[in-house]
């Protein structure tokens, strides 16, 4: 059965365990459009707008 040569510090095992790995919430911008929140480079969900340009036909 394999066994750790070394014993891992205590330094090493809070990096481990520390949260700077958890992923960030998305960045959001503005629409020019409706000004509602959306992600950069997508469509905006509320308008149906992208680049200025009517991509989805919203009611």
């Amino acid at each position: 059965m394999a066994v750790p040569a070394r014993k891992t510090s205590k330094a090493r095992r809070d990096k481990r365990r520390s949260n700077v790995w958890k992923m960030d919430a998305p960045e959001l911008v503005r629409c020019p459009q409706c000004g509602e929140y959306k992600r950069p480079h997508r469509v905006c969900l509320e308008c149906g707008y992208y680049n200025g340009r009517k991509v989805i036909d919203k009611d």
